[in-house]
């Protein structure tokens, strides 16, 4: 799924299959109330992982777009890969190695298999397609003009590809020879050739056959950020400092003074400036980048900006300014998902405050933990032990809503289960932000960028 705002429009896939919305066969089982948070936390992330460890695309082993309990595909796609997705998904792996959920051997295995299928995939001036098809490697297209190089989910995938490398690189053989593949396929990523000539920004999309017809300039602020820090930071095919300030910042023009709640909101959300934008704006550039007292010229702590962003989110729940049944302190949430249309099939919309429909997206309030760990933690236990029936075979489903009589969906996304094993486990831990943070070309593109971390010796 593609889900991001441009120039206060957001820009959203839709789809609708016309089936019904809980006819699924999985069993639903209730966790017993006195688990532990820590049992609970590692049950999720358990869970999580099987999206991209057991459904994995069979020959590829890289995340699929979608994985239905209820065994409909839209198009047929079982075969679809999601490039960025999938880059959450290898962080989620790692994640099940630290934890000793998967074992090492087998996740090296298979991750080189990953590799080695990217290596010999499309790619267009280095970057890979939103969606590639996991038997052929062939880019299948996301729209009719949208059949190129998709550098932002490049972006998402090439951080869990750097993670990958800077977890294996100093192991045995085999991992070694894991780590160098990585380095090749970062090394060939051509992000200056996404400034469309040395434009001051960087673009979205490029297509060989309709160029720069899609016409996206990534300007904050929304998801993208990840990819400036990526480009910036390229031993082979960087940007300069220029680019990210004049671009991604809009020449600083980004930046708000306003408050919701009484917090302060730092910068212009695209398109959802009164309350913030989806929850995902908080996770998709931070799954390797930790925002803990890290700043720029303009912003002083993104751990801030983004913790006020879940805590606005999670206010506006609290408010229920609609009156939607169940919203509440263990109940909240507002991310892109699957969604229900008004004819009570299946679509999907990108929920914020402003475009809230009653829908509740677990991956919103499990993948915050960093930043709201006492508000997630309530969501987790209470979705766990009291809304089985919200809980299919790899964790959470994908939207849910207690306002329409406990409406769900059997159905995931790997841009949605992706993020919460990594995003709980750097509340945890610190273990991916340790791991990007900690890599020699991220620490130099991020001082190129005036960005500081004293936590990682970043001035």
């Amino acid at each position: 799924m593609k889900k991001f705002a441009l120039t206060g429009v957001l820009v959203l896939t839709l789809f609708s299959c016309k089936t019904p919305s809980n006819s699924h066969s999985s069993t639903a089982i209730t966790v017993k109330n006195n688990i532990s948070d820590e049992q609970l936390l590692d049950k999720v992330q358990k869970d999580a992982l099987k999206y991209f460890w057991d459904y994995a695309e069979p020959n590829s082993k890289l995340g699929r777009e979608r994985y239905h309990e209820d065994d409909i595909y839209p198009d047929n796609d079982k075969h679809v890969i999601t490039t960025g997705g999938s880059g959450f998904g290898l962080a989620t792996i790692l994640v099940g190695v630290e934890r000793g959920f998967v074992p090492r051997k087998d996740a090296v295995k298979r991750l080189t298999t990953m590799m080695d299928f990217l290596a010999k995939a499309d790619r267009h001036k280095g970057a890979w397609s939103h969606w590639i098809n996991g038997e052929t490697g062939k880019t299948v297209p996301f729209g009719k003009k949208d059949n190129g190089g998709d550098l932002v989910e490049t972006a998402f995938l090439t951080s869990g590809i750097l993670m990958v490398r800077e977890y294996f690189k100093n192991g045995n053989v085999e991992e070694k020879a894991l780590a160098k593949k990585c380095d090749e396929l970062w090394k060939g990523i051509q992000w200056n050739w996404y400034t469309k000539g040395g434009e001051k920004v960087l673009y979205w999309h490029w297509s060989p056959e309709y160029q720069w017809e899609m016409n996206f300039p990534l300007q904050g602020y929304n998801e993208c950020l990840i990819t400036y820090i990526l480009a910036a930071s390229s031993p082979t095919y960087s940007i300069d400092a220029e680019t990210y300030y004049k671009g991604w910042t809009r020449n600083g023009t980004y930046l708000s003074d306003k408050e919701k709640y009484g917090l302060p909101m730092y910068v212009k959300h695209n398109g959802a400036e009164e309350y913030g934008g989806p929850l995902f704006w908080t996770q998709y550039s931070y799954i390797g980048l930790d925002p803990t007292n890290l700043s720029d010229k303009l912003i002083k702590n993104y751990f801030d900006l983004n913790k006020n962003q879940v805590l606005i989110d999670y206010k506006y729940c609290l408010e229920n300014p609609k009156q939607w049944k169940g919203y509440g302190p263990n109940y909240w949430g507002l991310t892109a998902s699957y969604s229900r249309n008004k004819d009570g099939s299946v679509g999907y919309d990108a929920h914020f405050p402003q475009n809230d429909h009653g829908i509740i997206t677990p991956t919103a309030a499990l993948s915050s933990f960093p930043y709201s760990p006492k508000e997630s933690m309530d969501f987790l236990r209470f979705i766990y032990t009291q809304k089985p029936e919200f809980i299919g075979s790899a964790g959470p489903y994908d939207a849910t809503s207690i306002n329409y009589n406990n409406w769900t969906t059997p159905r995931y996304l790997a841009i949605d289960q992706g993020t919460i094993a990594p995003m709980i486990e750097n509340y945890r831990t610190g273990f991916l932000w340790k791991l990007f943070m900690n890599a020699p070309e991220i620490q130099q593109g991020l001082k190129k960028l005036s960005f500081q971390s004293p936590k990682y010796g970043i001035k």
